[in-house]
């Protein structure tokens, strides 16, 4: 049984699809996300484009804890902040295609 419509119908559901998608990813891509570590010592922000923003640490944790802790802390922070940054486009991702996981989206 064919898709009402014909093979043609479902490549153009699927271009505007993927045109909608791009859209949702260039409107999120300066979105913002934050996350802390450190019991708020240490805040990185990224975009959902997976950029780096910002990185506030609270000078008295560096001096009190040292470099290296303040430099885990850092990760920490800003894989928190990236993994939420995906999730976000993920859930925004999801609203286009009904939920559907696409392959490579």
């Amino acid at each position: 049984m064919q898709p009402r419509g014909g093979m043609n119908e479902l490549m153009r559901q699927a271009a505007r699809m993927q045109r909608k998608m791009d859209q949702v990813r260039e409107d999120l891509k300066d979105h913002e996300m934050s996350a802390r570590a450190a019991g708020d010592k240490v805040e990185v922000t990224v975009t959902c484009e997976g950029k780096l923003r910002r990185i506030a640490l609270d000078p008295e944790f560096l001096a009190k804890e040292g470099l290296e802790m303040a430099l885990d802390s850092v990760v920490a922070a800003a894989n928190a902040a990236l993994e939420a940054a995906d999730k976000h486009v993920s859930s925004e991702l999801g609203k286009v295609t009904g939920g559907i996981k696409l392959p490579g989206m």
